[in-house]
């Protein structure tokens, strides 16, 4: 086993250490530094990093990693841990998805140590975090005002991130093409599987999506070799692949009256919602235009036209994964503490 470097500083097998990644402070010199912290086993093994906020008002992965951290599991890990629950500082601090110069860090990746802000960070990112690591877990949540429902998103073309997503042990995964400049595509690109955890929304905590979170996570460390695996993991989730995933939109402009919840089934031409206006006249159904799952939704009840409200994952037997989705809640409630300590 040998030492891990991260900003000139060194980890050595055994050790446990947070450091700063200094980035360009802010005009009036505030800094926006990256803090890490790294568990180096005392035995070789995966590195895995885990980040979270790269949308800066996404904070609920900043709880899952501060759970994960406490986790008295981690003493015995083989390879090393990188953690980094707050990778767009500026936006984290101003409840922002975006940096300073607008730019969304997801859209920037593998950056330029002469380019914009956003830029010169994903370029920081890549060699201080990414090209030390041999696998990725990045955590979102739904964007402001939108919640999701937990789901794995991956490129299951390739066979290694498949099997980490079906260890994740959530009951939904989507297959996700690459955005261009995404974090994602930048790790493709150096041929390391990596798992995009979704799960809550903008500038919230969820309890729910922290123990899923943790959960997942101890999982794939398992799995890679990282924890010796315990008996009983993952017995309640099982995962089911989604075929699609689309929007249904706002038909005319006004106020929702919702009929259907996170993680619901829907069949089609089922009403999920009611749009009208302020008197409750001139009403307009949401109607599914398949059968489906519920995976994201907009929080907000007030619409123009256009807007996105539902968003449906079909799958071949939607009422199977509905069924999933309850006893895996369920499970969790009654075995909070095997998924959080």
């Amino acid at each position: 086993m040998t030492e891990m470097i991260i900003a000139g500083h060194s980890i050595k097998p055994g050790e446990r250490k947070r450091v700063m990644i200094e980035t360009a402070p802010l005009y009036d010199f505030t800094s926006t530094g990256i803090p890490v912290e790294v568990i180096c086993g005392k035995k070789d093994g995966p590195v895995l990093f885990v980040s979270a906020a790269i949308h800066g008002d996404e904070i609920n992965g900043v709880d899952i990693i501060k759970r994960l951290l406490k986790h008295k599991r981690l003493k015995h890990i083989h390879g090393t841990l990188i953690a980094i629950p707050i990778v767009n500082v500026f936006g984290f601090n101003t409840k922002t998805r975006y940096l300073p110069d607008r730019r969304d860090l997801n859209r920037c990746f593998p950056g330029n140590d002469d380019g914009s802000m956003a830029s010169q960070l994903a370029d920081i990112f890549m060699k201080e975090i990414v090209s030390k690591a041999t696998h990725g877990i990045d955590l979102h949540t739904g964007a402001i005002h939108r919640s999701n429902l937990p789901q794995i998103r991956g490129c299951f073309d390739d066979p290694e991130t498949k099997r980490l997503a079906e260890a994740f042990g959530v009951p939904v995964m989507i297959h996700s093409d690459l955005r261009d400049g995404s974090l994602r595509e930048a790790a493709k690109n150096q041929k390391m599987p990596m798992l995009l955890f979704e799960g809550g929304e903008a500038l919230r905590f969820s309890e729910t999506v922290t123990r899923i979170g943790v959960r997942g996570i101890i999982n794939v460390m398992e799995v890679i070799g990282m924890l010796p695996c315990e008996e009983g993991v993952c017995e309640f989730s099982d995962s089911f692949h989604a075929h699609d995933s689309h929007w249904l939109r706002a038909p005319y402009s006004g106020i929702l009256q919702v009929k259907k919840r996170l993680g619901d089934r829907v069949r089609k031409d089922q009403v999920l919602g009611i749009i009208s206006d302020p008197f409750g006249n001139h009403r307009y159904e949401i109607k599914a235009k398949f059968d489906g799952i519920i995976i994201g939704m907009s929080m907000i009840p007030l619409f123009n036209k256009g807007d996105a409200v539902f968003h449906i994952a079909t799958f071949e037997d939607a009422k199977l994964v509905e069924d999933n989705i309850e006893q895996y809640q369920d499970a969790l409630l009654s075995h909070a503490d095997t998924f959080v300590t």
